[in-house]
């Protein structure tokens, strides 16, 4: 609720604001809601003891925000469209993102953030601006990885430097499968004229011209993936004739969430349902649906031919639709 309050408080025209909230909660229905991997201390050898405990439901944050005087009238008006998903049924970030993209309602701009957000006075409008302002406007891509709040911080006031999307490597962990992993390079000049071009979008923030989700549509067959949507999404929008560009100044920030806080996950999660606990069953069926993206990229042990020898040509299902673009070759993007 409290990324909500944020977002219309500090939005230069809070009346053209539109939501849509993809809730991937713990309801309570039929089940009983289980915390994450809580850290409740050390043994002898220094090694952390953890625990899974009970836990009692979600808040609902939309109705929390929905309940708020002063925010009650923008739910009134349909400014906020929320698709619930009992966290039974979630398949992680990337089936929410292709979600949330159907909940666009024909605006003109569309911004895509994770949860637990704090927004700079106007920001819809210094985006708008900084969009604008970037050379291959309108097919312009504004991306970077926010800076991180905490609470009891004081009210965010944004415009710090922001960073370049700009560098990448191999993982180097087996469960993330080796997949090509996005980082930060330099700093953005912070006083540059224009935002500076770069190479990668972060699934976490983006803004760009609604345009982008007719041109590069939300892939919806990358399941229990946590990694590795980034490489291909920056590829898709360069190949589909969109820059992508890193915005001068910081105008939003993100709570990063630590695992020893004991926040339920997604891929936790997973194997509960499936009746394998821990995260390694979601780790085995991220290691499928992570073929779709090394085939896109043009991994040499990922063809075609492998894939189908592994009975896994299911990960190419409409690949047609949702793989590279035509205007602009995959070779000038690498």
């Amino acid at each position: 609720g409290e990324t909500l309050r944020q977002a219309f408080k500090n939005a230069a025209s809070p009346d053209k604001l539109f939501v849509g909230a993809v809730v991937q909660n713990c309801f309570g229905i039929d089940v009983t809601c289980r915390t994450g991997v809580e850290v409740k201390g050390t043994d002898a050898n220094g090694n952390p003891i953890t625990k899974i405990s009970d836990r009692d439901p979600d808040v609902n944050g939309i109705e929390q925000f929905c309940e708020d005087p002063e925010y009650t009238k923008y739910c009134d008006s349909g400014q906020i469209r929320a698709l619930y998903v009992n966290e039974t049924e979630s398949n992680g970030p990337t089936t929410a993102r292709y979600f949330a993209s159907k909940l666009w309602g024909g605006e003109t701009y569309f911004l895509q953030a994770d949860a637990h957000l704090r927004f700079a006075p106007e920001w819809d409008r210094l985006y708008t601006e900084e969009a604008k302002a970037a050379k291959s406007y309108p097919k312009a891509v504004l991306s970077a990885y926010p800076p991180g709040f905490s609470e009891g911080d004081p009210p965010y006031k944004g415009g710090t430097t922001g960073t370049r999307l700009c560098t990448c490597e191999f993982s180097k962990s087996d469960v993330e499968h080796h997949i090509i992993r996005i980082n930060t390079g330099e700093t953005c000049g912070a006083h540059a004229d224009a935002p500076t071009q770069i190479a990668y979008i972060a699934a976490g923030f983006f803004f760009a011209r609604a345009e982008f989700l007719t041109d590069v549509p939300f892939d919806p067959f990358l399941p229990w993936c946590f990694m590795g949507e980034e490489i291909a999404l920056s590829l898709r929008a360069w190949t589909h004739g969109w820059d992508i560009y890193a915005p001068r100044k910081n105008l939003i920030a993100h709570q990063y969430r630590p695992g020893r806080m004991g926040l339920p996950k997604f891929w936790e999660n997973t194997g509960r349902v499936f009746g394998r606990p821990g995260p390694g069953f979601n780790t085995q069926l991220q290691s499928i649906s992570l073929k779709r993206v090394k085939y896109m990229v043009g991994y040499k042990d990922t063809t075609k031919e492998s894939l189908e020898d592994l009975g896994h040509s299911v990960v190419l299902t409409d690949f047609q639709h949702y793989g590279p673009g035509e205007t602009r070759t995959m070779e000038e993007f690498l």
